[in-house]
């Protein structure tokens, strides 16, 4: 039996997430994730007006009369998501934790998959693989999915992106959409991120909180690293110190948008001071322009 807190922890993320799919996504998803092409429907009789490119010779030798191949729109697809579940993610000084962040929007845009007959599957994370739900169509599906994220307990504490990356290459063999949700607090996944691009629509969504990038002037303050357990006091008072933590934030920011971009990994900047929806749409918007052109 499921407790009745996580019942209703999930239905109020569903309620919400299905409300924004209505009324935010309803066409955007369908229009940018269209499918992986087109597939071989039939072979038939050549018909005056139809393309002699698509004629099937090897049928028209056999029967001595001109057939052609026909295809259809490929439309179903699947989606993954790949999301970290470190320690990291248990982090929040505005109104929500990083965590909450990933399971509400990795629930809008798991909503918006099914609406558009997709199949859904996850992966969570921390420094190993933690859970692997294969992809299933269906709201019931979608539901577990929302709910593990939730709620799911992990045993790891660190962030490694890079072995997640390699083990989706191994257990997604087909071409898919895989949502990337993480802090990317993690060592090099440069090699990884390259190839799972090449083989599928890579999305990364990063999650950050405002504290993260900031130190206020309060004297000492005792910092716990939530992944390696490592502390150490700081001198907050200490401009030099405040300076030098900005920059280190900064500096592994950048570093983070020049990877994306080198290997052209569409990336999605979330903040958990601001309203998630608004980046999303930008996000659909920015890729049916570039679809246009």
């Amino acid at each position: 039996m499921i407790p009745k807190e996580i019942l209703q922890a999930v239905r109020v993320i569903e309620i919400r997430s299905r409300s924004l799919v209505n009324d935010v996504f309803a066409g955007e998803y369908q229009s940018v994730f269209k499918g992986r092409g087109m597939e071989f429907a039939e072979v038939r009789e050549y018909l005056p007006g139809d393309d002699i490119r698509s004629i099937d010779w090897n049928v028209t030798a056999r029967t001595g009369h001109a057939h052609v191949k026909k295809f259809a729109e490929e439309r179903e697809q699947t989606v993954m998501f790949l999301v970290d579940a470190s320690r990291s993610l248990d982090f929040g000084t505005i109104s929500r934790m990083k965590g909450e962040i990933v399971a509400e929007v990795s629930a809008v845009l798991a909503f918006s998959a099914i609406r558009n007959n997709d199949k859904v599957g996850a992966i969570i994370f921390t420094d190993r693989i933690e859970l692997f739900i294969p992809p299933k169509k269906g709201k019931k599906h979608v539901l577990r999915v929302i709910r593990e994220l939730l709620f799911f307990r992990p045993e790891g504490r660190g962030t490694d992106v890079g072995m997640a990356l390699e083990y989706l290459s191994r257990v997604v063999r087909r071409k898919a959409v895989v949502f990337l949700v993480s802090d990317f607090v993690s060592p090099d996944y440069s090699l990884p991120l390259r190839v799972a691009n090449r083989r599928h629509d890579l999305v990364a969504i990063s999650i950050t909180d405002p504290a993260e990038d900031r130190v206020p002037p309060v004297g000492l303050i005792h910092f716990v690293d939530a992944e390696t357990g490592r502390d150490r006091l700081v001198d907050a008072s200490d401009r030099g110190v405040r300076e030098s933590f900005r920059r280190r934030r900064h500096a592994a920011r950048e570093t983070r948008t020049r990877l994306f971009r080198k290997y052209k990994v569409d990336a999605i900047d979330l903040e958990t001071d601001r309203p998630y929806t608004e980046p999303l749409i930008a996000f659909f918007r920015k890729r049916e322009r570039e679809m246009a052109l």
